[in-house]
């Protein structure tokens, strides 16, 4: 590997220390100790670093899927401040992709290869909107719809300034919801709210879009993008939609069969219960690490 870390630094600077007894090597990186096992080699590359730490490059070369691949246990079991997280390096994110000037096609938008917050407003279902507190996975699939346009048309598709603006955005696009498509709001001020706003006719896809030429690919869009989120198309049903033909894989999409629950998270931990959970981790994922 050759060339320069951040801020112009070359790599040949971050040379490690052999510690512990040559079972952890540790590197200053601007001032700051890394202190990892053996088995990542180097050279080390320092890529990014934001306000709580800095995030470095290093080959290991059994990984093959995204993810959290390793939790580094400590020289020191009982005495630890850092802890290293491995995963795979990602050479770019969502925002350069859609912010490139390179038109996507059809195998773009298909591939297998691809991969403001969250929540952020542009890509906020119509119920989240609504303050409704009776959603479900669906908002997920609105999100997605948002973004799968975004991809293909090259902005935001409902970019916002408030609530209010976001709200009358969605419905020129999509159209006014009828009495029965707002038939999931609980809150009478709600429907009075969405009954006040300028009437706009629903327009269909094709005519909105003109330069997408997949049908399908619109069709998908369209349903993920339906006001009502019960009358909006599920994650199970998109999956099978045509446009997804290529991709979908019914043995390697499972279903969870209970809901998850995260009640694990709501204990008060010490530092020293949570370190020792992280240590837990660590150790199982490298069983055949040795103190």
């Amino acid at each position: 590997m050759s060339g320069g870390g951040m801020d112009g630094a070359p790599v040949a600077e971050f040379r490690p220390t052999v510690t512990h007894g040559g079972r952890f090597l540790q590197y200053n990186i601007f001032g700051n100790l890394f202190e990892i096992t053996h088995k990542y080699q180097p050279p080390i590359m320092p890529i990014g670093r934001g306000a709580y730490g800095i995030v470095c490059y290093l080959l290991v070369v059994q990984w093959l899927i995204i993810g959290i691949r390793d939790v580094i246990p400590p020289p020191i079991p009982q005495a630890f401040n850092d802890v290293y997280i491995g995963m795979e390096l990602m050479d770019t994110d969502l925002h350069h992709i859609i912010r490139s000037n390179q038109d996507l096609s059809e195998e773009h938008c298909q591939s297998d290869m691809m991969t403001e917050y969250v929540v952020t407003r542009w890509y906020r279902a119509p119920e989240l909107l609504l303050n409704s507190t009776d959603y479900s996975a669906a908002i997920d699939v609105w999100s997605v719809g948002c973004i799968f346009m975004e991809l293909i048309n090259r902005q935001p598709l409902f970019p916002g300034r408030d609530h209010m603006h976001q709200m009358r955005l969605i419905t020129e696009v999509i159209g006014t919801p009828t009495d029965d498509e707002l038939g999931f709001i609980r809150n009478e001020d709600a429907r009075k709210y969405m009954r006040h706003l300028p009437q706009f006719p629903r327009r269909p896809f094709a005519s909105l879009f003109p330069k997408v030429q997949s049908v399908a690919a619109l069709d998908l869009i369209e349903r993920m993008l339906t006001f009502n989120p019960l009358q909006r198309i599920t994650v199970e049903e998109a999956l099978e939609h045509p446009y997804l033909e290529r991709l979908h894989d019914i043995a390697d999409e499972p279903i969870c069969t209970e809901p998850f629950s995260f009640d694990f998270e709501q204990q008060a931990l010490t530092e020293d219960q949570m370190k020792q959970l992280i240590f837990n981790e660590a150790i199982e994922m490298n069983p055949n690490f040795r103190y």
